[in-house]
């Protein structure tokens, strides 16, 4: 499990991702804090690659990236910001085991899904991992149906996120400042599968926790599905956008087919803690090109919260692309 995003086949990272239920591509934390948010896939349905209420186990390590930083990682060594992109289908269990190579207490809070009182990641209720010790948390998800009293009860399926909820305060505030964060991907049966992934977050005044002169850029080429989801953490509401693409604004981010009303939106709303997603086809009826992605604050975008989607043709090329200029 030591793929880099964008250096490896499609098909090689898809088995290991979706058959192992994790969705993350790991590069050394020596590299920039923001280098794990994109990684490569196949689009194919997801009845096709699982067996229906899976459990799973996996390890987390908690540990410094960088200056002063703290990031989630898959092995020792290779934490990064965002933290890994974890998924899950609607009935599967994940239980991760927390691994704290820091030198404070750390812990794992995830939204969206279920998980008992001892798996919600808080000191109130003494479910932290101390330095240099390990902690058990599990994640459950279920179906949609129809409660005893007959009101229905939405499924898990979403976009989620999960984050440390005890460094520097008891709310987290230290950790999800240094980067201890990442997101979640819950699925339905049946939901198209990406080509490409790439998780974004805004955390304060930053993308991915980068500094305003470091731009963060993903790339695809056109016809590629490209997933995206978007997290808000901090202080702030943002507004996202991305130049040359719409997308549903419904679970999915997709249309289900012709009757169906969901508003097509190119910009979305986010609050702290709040977080959405979506497919799009890179470079449908646009092109390949550097479309830019940015916080439409407008303050925002001009303190550096915006970077590049940078869509290449079949041969590579991305036309008018100035890398030395965004």
């Amino acid at each position: 499990m030591t793929e880099v995003a964008g250096n490896t086949s499609r098909r090689a990272v898809s088995r290991r991702l979706f058959t192992g239920g994790v969705a993350a591509a790991l590069v050394p934390a020596s590299l920039a804090p923001a280098a794990a948010a994109e990684r490569t896939g196949s689009a194919r349905t997801a009845a096709a690659v699982r067996a229906a209420g899976e459990e799973r186990l996996l390890t987390l390590y908690a540990e410094k990236v960088g200056d002063n930083q703290l990031g989630y990682g898959l092995k020792p060594g290779e934490a990064t910001i965002p933290g890994p992109l974890l998924e899950m289908y609607e009935g599967d269990t994940l239980r991760i085991e927390l691994v704290n190579l820091t030198d404070e207490a750390v812990s794992l809070h995830v939204h969206g899904v279920d998980y008992e009182i001892d798996s919600d990641g808080t000191r109130m209720n003494k479910s932290i991992v101390e330095p240099g010790e390990r902690g058990n948390y599990t994640w459950k998800s279920h179906v949609p149906g129809r409660r005893e009293d007959g009101t229905w009860r939405p499924g898990s399926a979403g976009y989620w996120h999960y984050h440390d909820h005890v460094v520097g305060t008891d709310h987290g505030t230290g950790g999800i400042r240094r980067g201890l964060y990442g997101g979640l991907i819950v699925r339905r049966e049946g939901d198209a599968l990406p080509d490409k992934q790439v998780t974004i977050v805004y955390n304060d005044m930053t993308i991915n926790n980068l500094p305003a002169d470091q731009s963060f850029d993903f790339t695809a080429t056109v016809g590629d599905r490209v997933e995206m989801l978007v997290i808000t953490h901090g202080e702030y509401y943002h507004t996202f956008h991305v130049h040359g693409h719409r997308w549903a604004d419904n679970r999915t981010g997709l249309l289900d087919g012709p009757d169906d009303r969901s508003r097509i939106v190119d910009t979305k709303i986010t609050g702290p803690a709040e977080s959405f997603g979506f497919q799009v086809i890179a470079g449908e009826g646009v092109g390949p090109g550097a479309w830019m992605h940015h916080c439409h604050v407008q303050s925002h975008a001009d303190m550096g919260m915006a970077g590049l989607f940078l869509v290449a043709d079949e041969d590579g090329n991305i036309p008018g692309h100035d890398p030395g200029h965004h």
